[in-house]
């Protein structure tokens, strides 16, 4: 190998694998040849880690470099739509991460005691109804994206799908069998009936608890987790591990399908009524958070309406996430958009 090849090798990892695959052997000549002229230099390090983050960010569709391509082929003008479609998913699973955590403990109080203050009340009203909304436009996103991929699969191109559709049927599998599973030690089982209880469903409300045990602030205190069962340890530490097959495989499939213009107009508008969602649901949980009213009286619920720091904490990731989430959507109507025609040469 020529000499400084293994420091180009990792200097090339800074950029994403379509962009090394197309231009990694010239790049790795271009730092071959400055390493025998000038061997070390952290400009040039810090120069090509940041053309490579830009370069990463330009092929998950958050950048407008490359557009209307920003997935990294200029020959696809529907790569660039795919990518941002993809960073838009990941960014509403990040946030629905967080946001199930919260409305989970909310559920907990709910099934226990009405609260005592508004706050509370509007949230778990508006972000259950946000939920609902999740729901339903899960089914309308995946509907069109399983039935490309069956189609792919029958043209002889599930090679490039085996991995996808195995994390996101094995991450799914894990999920389902473990949230039925822990569900059962639901904290709000045994809670008295009360008006307007059944605002949440108990099988919902203890599937996404056991679903999101794996977000709580015990993991800062090693000794009262020590207290947890091991069976329940063992699903807090496989329960992420689950939920990001899960994501990264739907993300796979969405970049490397080959969507209609039909499909993905309809996948961008499913986007757009999820960014909506999302602010509704933030803003529930702001309502929420930043209230100090009482704590509920009553067996089981005392302090389950108290938003801690974890709460702060989740809030603060779901607003980025929302944030990021426009920005993907932004890019992905600028990339579904004609490109504009060219003026024709005078004679």
């Amino acid at each position: 190998m020529p000499p400084g090849s293994r420091r180009a090798y990792w200097l090339l990892r800074w950029y994403p694998r379509n962009w090394r695959a197309r231009y990694g052997a010239e790049f790795t000549e271009l730092l071959i040849a400055e390493f025998a002229e000038q061997p070390r230099s952290w400009r040039r390090a810090a120069d090509v880690a940041r053309g490579g983050l830009f370069a990463r960010l330009t092929s998950a569709g958050l950048t407008s470099a490359g557009l209307p391509s920003a997935g990294g082929d200029p020959h696809d003008p529907a790569a660039g739509q795919r990518a941002s479609l993809a960073t838009l998913a990941c960014c509403v699973a990040v946030f629905l991460t967080a946001g199930a955590a919260m409305w989970a403990q909310l559920a907990v109080g709910w099934a226990w005691a009405p609260p005592a203050a508004p706050g509370a009340a509007i949230a778990m009203a508006v972000m259950s109804a946000a939920m609902l909304l999740f729901t339903v436009l899960a089914g309308l996103a995946a509907a069109p994206a399983i039935a490309a991929a069956a189609l792919a699969s029958v043209r002889g191109q599930a090679s490039m799908l085996r991995r996808p559709i195995l994390l996101m049927a094995g991450g799914a599998l894990i999920l389902i069998l473990g949230g039925r599973h822990f569900g059962n030690a639901w904290p709000g089982t045994g809670a008295r009936w009360w008006p307007h209880q059944g605002l949440v469903p108990g099988g919902v409300a203890a599937f996404n608890w056991a679903s999101t045990l794996s977000v709580t602030s015990y993991w800062a205190h090693p000794a009262a987790l020590a207290s947890f069962p091991a069976a329940a340890l063992a699903w807090m530490a496989v329960s992420p591990v689950a939920m990001l097959g899960l994501v990264t495989g739907a993300a796979q499939v969405v970049r490397r399908v080959r969507l209609s213009p039909r499909v993905l107009r309809h996948e961008a508008w499913v986007g757009s009524a999820a960014l909506v969602g999302m602010a509704a649901f933030a803003g529930g949980a702001l309502c929420w958070v930043i209230e100090r009213g009482p704590a509920p009286q009553g067996p089981g619920s005392q302090g389950l309406f108290r938003a801690g720091h974890i709460d702060a904490a989740g809030l603060a990731v779901m607003i980025i996430a929302l944030v990021i989430g426009c920005q993907a959507r932004q890019r992905a109507r600028r990339a579904g958009l004609p490109a504009p025609a060219r003026p024709a040469a005078r004679r």
